[in-house]
C-alpha cells in the first residue's frame, strides 16, 4: 500500500513538474513575441535623419554595460562596428548655471536609456584653445552611443561666456539647451563655499562672504564680484537670445530638483522629446547624505559624490536681505523670459 502511495506521488510531481516547465517555456516565448510585436516608443524631434526608425528602449537600457566598457575604453575597432556604434555630437547641452545643479541633473538625465552623458566637462566653446582644436577635436570627446540615442553634454561656464552662444549656433542652431538655477543668492553662498573649501585646501586663507559680496566703500551689492554677476541670470540669457529662440530654452528649477527631483526630471523628458522612463524607482532619498541617489537597476545605484552638499558657512542677515532685495527686480524679468516663475524670496 505504502508502495502504490508513493508511485502515484512521483506521478503527481512528474505531471506538476511538466506543466511548470511548459509555462515557463510558454511565457518566455511570450514575451519574446510580446517584445516584437508591440508598437515601440519612438524617439521623435531630435535625431534628425540617421534617428528616423523607431527603436527599443528596453534593448538600450540592457545594453548600457557595454557602452560602460566602452567609456572606459575597453573595445576596439571592430566592437565598435559589430555594435553600431558612433560617437556623436551633442543634441542638448547643460549650459549651465555653476552651483545650479548641472552634475545632478545630468547624471540624472542619464537614468533614461535613451540619454548618454559625457561624463567630464568639455569646455570646448569656452576654451579658446580647445575651441581652435576644430569640431572634430570636440565630437571625439563625446561618448560612444547608438544613433538612435542623444549625447548630453555639459559645462557651466557656457552660461556666462561671451562668445559661447555665436559658437554654438555654428554647431547646430537648432540644438536643445538647457539651464538649471538656484535661487541667486543661496547659488552665489555655493559659489563662494566651493572656492573657499579648495583655498582651504591648501592652506590659504579667504576673504568672508560678506567682504566680497559687498562693495565696503558704497556698501552697496558688489557686481564685479563674479558670484554675485553669476547669479544675475536675465543678464547672460539676453546675450543667448541675440542667436537661439526662447523655445529652445529649459529652465529647470534647481531648488525642486534637490527637494523633488522627479516633476523636474519629466519636464526634462518632454522638452527633449523623449518618451517617459524616468520614474520614482529610478529615485530614492539617502538620509545619510541628505539628497536624493539614483537606481538604475535593481543591481546598480549610485551617489553624487561626497562633495555635493557642502555645509554653507553662515553669512550676514542683513547681507543676505541686501542680496536678495538687489536680485529681485532680475529675477522677475527673469521669469517673464522665461514664462516660468519660480519660488524665490
Amino acid at each position: 500500500m505504502l508502495f502504490k502511495q508513493q508511485a502515484w506521488l512521483r506521478q503527481k510531481l512528474l505531471v506538476l513538474g511538466s506543466l511548470a516547465v511548459g509555462s515557463l517555456l510558454y511565457l518566455v516565448a511570450r514575451v519574446g513575441s510580446l517584445d516584437r510585436l508591440q508598437p515601440i516608443c519612438p524617439i521623435e524631434g531630435r535625431l534628425g535623419a540617421r534617428g528616423q526608425a523607431e527603436f527599443p528602449l528596453r534593448a538600450l537600457q540592457f545594453k548600457r554595460g557595454l557602452l560602460h566598457e566602452f567609456r572606459k575604453g575597453n573595445a576596439s575597432k571592430e566592437q565598435v562596428r559589430l555594435h553600431d556604434l558612433v560617437q556623436q555630437l551633442p543634441k542638448a547641452i547643460i549650459i549651465g548655471v555653476r552651483k545650479g545643479g548641472t552634475r545632478a541633473l545630468l547624471e540624472m538625465l542619464n537614468l533614461h536609456p535613451a540619454v548618454v552623458k559625457a561624463s567630464q566637462e568639455i569646455h570646448f566653446f569656452d576654451n579658446d584653445e580647445n575651441y581652435a582644436k576644430g569640431i572634430e577635436w570636440y565630437r571625439k570627446k563625446m561618448p560612444f552611443s547608438y544613433p538612435q540615442q542623444i549625447t548630453i553634454e555639459k559645462s557651466p561656464a557656457y552660461f556666462i561666456t561671451e562668445e559661447v552662444p555665436e559658437r554654438i549656433y555654428k554647431m547646430n542652431s537648432s540644438i536643445k539647451l538647457l539651464i538649471i538655477v538656484r535661487e541667486p543668492t543661496t547659488r552665489a553662498i555655493s559659489d563662494y563655499t566651493q572656492v573657499l573649501e579648495g583655498k582651504e585646501r591648501k592652506n590659504k586663507t579667504y576673504y568672508k562672504f560678506e567682504k566680497l559680496a559687498i562693495d565696503p566703500n558704497t556698501c552697496e551689492v558688489n557686481t564685479k564680484y563674479k558670484a554675485v554677476r553669476t547669479s544675475i541670470y536675465t543678464k547672460h540669457l539676453e546675450r543667448w537670445l541675440k542667436y537661439f529662440p526662447i523655445e529652445q530654452f529649459h529652465i529647470v528649477d534647481g531648488d525642486r530638483l534637490i527637494m523633488e527631483p522627479l516633476p523636474e526630471l519629466q519636464l526634462v523628458e518632454k522638452f527633449l522629446n523623449l518618451p517617459p522612463r524616468i520614474s520614482q524607482y529610478n529615485l530614492y532619498f539617502n538620509a545619510t547624505r541628505g539628497f536624493y541617489c539614483l537606481r538604475f537597476n535593481i543591481i546598480f545605484n549610485k551617489c553624487l559624490a561626497g562633495s555635493k552638499g557642502r555645509i554653507h558657512p553662515e553669512v550676514d542677515p542683513s547681507v543676505i536681505t541686501k542680496l536678495r532685495k538687489f536680485f529681485h527686480p532680475f529675477n522677475q524679468k527673469f521669469y517673464q523670459i522665461t514664462g516660468r516663475t519660480l519660488n524665490w524670496p
